[in-house]
């Protein structure tokens, strides 16, 4: 009996704190700093503070997250002109090549003559057909009778039109006619073997002639040169320096 008195006494006095609590906020302070650790206590600054932090961390990211989009954006700006100055180069590199092929092609129209001299042992040669000078007629007629007698084909005519050098000449050794066909390029490439070596066989075919086939430039792969003796092609590389 004793106990269930003294149960009613406690709810009695737990519900007149509480009321005495709701009716003054300064006595509920007081009894959270009696009831709570100075931790719990300082629970909602830190909390606050924790809020803080997470909203400026969100301004840092996206100040963040804006670097990256103007960074993205300079950097595709660069790639841009890099493209752009890359087309430019490769412009420049071919106007450069072009340029310098035209050099190669008046060199060699100086220079043909001594160089087959030296090199292929020829004489009293005789250049019918350049880049820089117009078809002899020595060289054109014979082709297009030779074309209308179906001696060569259409293919043939043009390869001979298209050559860069034809030149007429002897052996020195024995004096015999002899015509070679150049290409001139700067790097030789397996191309220009291959048309050295159609012109001096559309040659021979409309002059009954020994003919040889020639390239000529500045350099040449090995892989190349093994091609051109193969195919018994001459390859003469001029010194730029002189």
């Amino acid at each position: 009996m004793a106990t269930a008195v003294s149960s009613r006494d406690s709810e009695s006095l737990v519900a007149r704190i509480i009321s005495e609590l709701r009716a003054d906020p300064d006595a509920q302070t007081l009894l959270l700093r009696a009831l709570l650790t100075n931790e719990w206590l300082g629970m909602p600054i830190r909390l606050e503070r924790i809020e803080d932090n997470v909203v400026e961390l969100n301004t840092c990211t996206k100040r963040v997250e804006a670097n990256v989009v103007e960074l993205n954006t300079r950097m595709t700006h660069v790639e841009a002109y890099a493209v752009e100055l890359k087309t430019r180069m490769t412009h420049v590199e071919a106007d450069v090549a072009v340029l310098k092929g035209d050099s190669l092609e008046a060199k060699l129209h100086r220079r043909i003559r001594p160089l087959l001299s030296r090199r292929l042992g020829l004489r009293r040669t005789q250049v019918l057909q350049s880049p820089v000078q117009d078809t002899h007629p020595e060289l054109l007629e014979p082709v297009e009778k030779a074309f209308d007698a179906g001696d060569i084909d259409d293919k043939q005519e043009t390869r001979i039109g298209a050559a860069d050098f034809i030149v007429r000449a002897q052996r020195k050794a024995d004096r015999a006619p002899v015509w070679a066909a150049v290409e001139a390029s700067n790097a030789i490439s397996r191309r220009d073997l291959e048309r050295a070596r159609r012109t001096a066989d559309a040659l021979r075919a409309v002059f009954s002639q020994d003919t040889l086939a020639v390239v000529a430039g500045y350099r040449i792969q090995p892989q190349e040169r093994r091609r051109g003796n193969e195919a018994g092609v001459h390859v003469l590389l001029v010194d730029d320096e002189k």
